[in-house]
């Protein structure tokens, strides 16, 4: 019997991230593979002996990981266990200044971007000279981002000198970046799903009441077309970090120039199912078939 394992994150709250395990999960069965949906409390890979040693209920041939946890993701895969996506990937994804910097160098455009300082003492006010150095590289209004962080959260916009001291206080001790902003881009971006390197579909998000575009923030989606550069884009970054599954989030230049401004390793496909009329589950889920067992997937049901 052809056997998977879905991780997901014990603490998860929200309706839409067990639906992206459940719609994988049924993806998977119609392909004839047998998938279990487990939280990863369970602690399925230890070290003892100096060894990772797997520590799983049974045997599965592969695991999906709609996690975020790099430790588990490496250890598991230190046992032989394949991932979607490796721990490499979900890493780099998670990290947004790890993002920028692996993509670096490789000719993506991306907006400039500078890292916050970290501040290992709390009671260690941000300088004055500080925030100056970062108004003379970038201009207003900036983004700055907390380098963890999804759904739009942990990601705001100083428009003055007092905003972004005022940001930067608060952040000085996490991880986080300053960046510039593509004003004409302000409240609306592009979500591409790239599956197994090709781009599948895309939606254009919009808000008329926010900077951050994002749907559970209020925004809307509307299919979209993206153009043969937003396409080779998005399949270079998929590329270069080697994603079986992503949405990268375009931000829209001049010209409507492709501007790289996120990566989601596991980025929620329910909505734009829904706008594109695409079964991103079914596609993704015969990307890995096809992967592991060497042949596309025969569906035993409609």
């Amino acid at each position: 019997m052809k056997k998977a394992l879905i991780l997901i994150n014990a603490y998860l709250k929200l309706r839409s991230q067990f639906s992206q395990a459940e719609r994988i999960r049924e993806e998977l069965s119609v392909l004839g593979v047998r998938a279990d949906i487990r939280r990863n409390d369970g602690f399925f890979a230890l070290i003892e002996n100096a060894k990772v040693k797997e520590n799983l209920p049974e045997k599965y041939d592969f695991c999906v990981y709609l996690d975020k946890d790099k430790y588990l993701s490496e250890m598991l895969e230190k046992t032989g266990l394949r991932l979607f996506n490796r721990h490499a990937a979900i890493r780099d994804c998670d990290d947004k200044m790890q993002t920028y910097i692996a993509l670096s160098g490789h000719g993506v455009k991306m907006p400039k971007t500078l890292s916050g300082l970290l501040c290992y003492e709390p009671t260690e006010p941000v300088r004055g000279e500080t925030v100056g150095r970062i108004e003379r590289q970038l201009s207003y209004p900036i983004v700055v981002k907390e380098c963890f962080g999804s759904l739009g959260k942990g990601v705001y916009m100083a428009k003055n000198e007092s905003e972004l001291l005022s940001l930067a206080e608060k952040l000085k001790c996490r991880p986080h970046l300053f960046q510039e902003t593509v004003k004409t881009s302000v409240g609306k971006d592009v979500r591409v799903i790239v599956v197994g390197g090709k781009v599948l579909c895309a939606m254009l998000r919009k808000s008329e009441t926010d900077f951050r575009s994002n749907i559970e923030l209020g925004g809307t989606g509307s299919k979209y077309e993206p153009s043969g550069e937003m396409r080779a884009v998005c399949e270079k970054v998929a590329s270069l970090l080697k994603l079986d599954y992503c949405g990268i989030d375009i931000l829209l230049g001049e010209n409507d120039e492709p501007i790289v401004c996120e990566v989601n390793s596991n980025a929620f496909f329910g909505g734009i199912e829904a706008t594109a009329g695409v079964n991103v589950a079914g596609a993704y889920a015969e990307h890995i078939y096809k992967s592991v067992y060497g042949a596309r997937g025969v569906r035993i049901r409609i």
